[in-house]
C-alpha cells in the first residue's frame, strides 16, 4: 500500500461539495479535513502498491469540480 496526502485548493465556496464528493466517489479515501492557509482541503489516500500516484492524482482529484490546484505529499514510511 501506498500512502499520499494531498492538498486541494477550491474555487471559493467549493470546499464542502469538493470534500463530499471525494468521500462518497473513491474508494482510495482515508481522511479528509477542511484546513486553514494556503489549501482549503488536506486529504490522506492509501494505494495499492503499483498504482501510479501521477495518474490517480491528474485523472481522479485535480478533474474534480471545484478543485483549482493540488500539492500532493508522497510518504515513505508511517510511525506509530
Amino acid at each position: 500500500m501506498q500512502t499520499i496526502f494531498v492538498q486541494f485548493k477550491c474555487l471559493s465556496g467549493a470546499a464542502y461539495d469538493v470534500a463530499d464528493l471525494i468521500v462518497r466517489s473513491l474508494e482510495e479515501t482515508s481522511e479528509i479535513y477542511s484546513t486553514s492557509g494556503h489549501y482549503d482541503l488536506l486529504a490522506k489516500f492509501y494505494l495499492p502498491k503499483d498504482a501510479d500516484i501521477g495518474h490517480f492524482v491528474t485523472s481522479k482529484l485535480q478533474t474534480i469540480e471545484g478543485v483549482k490546484d493540488t500539492f500532493t505529499l508522497v510518504t515513505f514510511k508511517a510511525f506509530a
